[in-house]
């Protein structure tokens, strides 16, 4: 073989396996917080204390000495440095720690 064609050679092999992505390292996904399912969400009403919604949902993420009577899930996954998705679960308490009103954000980003 001459030189010229072990160089074409080469820079075939060099440009077929820098466009594999089966080369690229694995990333694990990464997941973060308190798990928030739909059917536990279903299963909070008015009026609940604050045991059994922790009980329902676990240890809340951000439980401010600032605002007692607000309690915050959060739930991420990322894989890489890449944010797939997040769930965000704020839940508002009375004076007498009876559960009054929740809301839920939910936010999927595509994965490239």
């Amino acid at each position: 073989m001459t030189q010229l064609t072990k160089l074409y050679i080469l820079l075939f092999l060099s440009f077929g396996i820098s466009g594999c992505s089966a080369l690229s390292p694995y990333k694990v996904p990464i997941l973060q917080g308190n798990i928030i399912e739909d059917k536990d969400v279903e299963q909070l009403s008015e009026g609940l204390t604050k045991d059994q919604v922790q009980y329902l949902l676990g240890t809340p993420m951000l439980n401010s000495p600032l605002h007692p009577n607000r309690w915050d899930y959060i739930y991420s996954v990322t894989i890489g440095d890449q944010l797939i998705g997040e769930k965000k679960l704020s839940l508002l308490f009375d004076d007498n720690e009876k559960l009054t009103t929740w809301s839920i954000q939910e936010s999927a980003l595509n994965k490239n």
